[in-house]
C-alpha cells in the first residue's frame, strides 16, 4: 500500500477505471458474440443489425479508451467480411 497520498488517490482512480474498462471489454465480447450468432443463423437482417451493434460498440470503446483505433477497425474489418460471406446486405 502506498504512503504517498497521491499515490493513494491513484489507486482510487485506478481502481475505477479498471472496473469502467473491463465493463466495456465485456460489452464488446458480448456484441462480437451476438454477431457470430447471428453469422450461424444466416438471416441477412438480423446479420447486419448486429454488426451495425457491435461497429457501435466497438467505436464507444475507441472513444473512451479502451481499444485502439487500429485494433477495432481490425474487429470491424473482420466482421464485415463474414458478414459479406453469410449473405448479409
Amino acid at each position: 500500500m502506498a504512503n504517498i497520498k497521491s499515490q493513494i488517490k491513484r489507486i482510487r482512480t485506478n481502481e475505477k477505471a479498471q472496473l469502467r474498462n473491463k465493463s466495456a471489454r465485456s460489452a464488446i465480447k458480448t456484441a462480437i458474440r451476438r454477431f457470430r450468432d447471428a453469422v450461424t443463423s444466416g438471416d441477412s437482417k438480423v446479420i447486419a443489425e448486429e454488426l451495425r451493434l457491435a461497429s457501435k460498440t466497438l467505436d464507444v470503446a475507441v472513444s473512451s479508451g479502451v481499444l485502439h483505433a487500429n485494433a477495432a477497425a481490425n474487429r470491424k474489418s473482420a466482421m464485415a467480411k463474414q458478414a459479406n460471406k453469410a449473405g448479409a446486405k
